[in-house]
């Protein structure tokens, strides 16, 4: 197995841990996502995030499994971007330490989303 090859794995494979983990802790129980699923004006908040966390399983799951790889990073850039847009609106919060930390994690979520856009471009993933 190649360097580029090897990288590109161990990429993919770190990519599809955070989906793995946080798309069935979403599916599972969707805890207090609902509310800003209904605060962004979305109907049936609850069907939602666990439509979004079961999308987010099925993409990690074909990141490790190199099963349509490309796809599954499109279709994960689509869910983590509305994630991110819908539950961590930073600019909509003026107490600290909450904004600080929903702005962690907006850039937090941006970043992975980089890592999605990369892993895109590369050629023979």
């Amino acid at each position: 197995m190649g360097v580029r090859r090897l990288t590109t794995t161990a990429g993919r494979m770190a990519l599809a841990g955070v989906f793995l983990k946080g798309g069935w802790d979403a599916f599972r129980d969707p805890g207090g996502r609902p509310i800003a699923v209904e605060k962004a004006g979305l109907p049936d908040p609850e069907l939602l995030v666990r439509a979004n966390g079961a999308a987010m399983v099925a993409g990690g799951v074909a990141l490790l499994t190199d099963i349509l790889p490309r796809t599954a990073a499109a279709g994960l850039i689509v869910s983590l971007g509305a994630t991110t847009v819908v539950g961590h609106r930073f600019w909509d919060i003026h107490e600290e330490p909450a904004r600080a930390q929903q702005t962690t994690q907006f850039l937090k979520n941006l970043a992975i989303i980089g890592g999605l856009v990369i892993y895109l471009g590369i050629p023979n993933a």
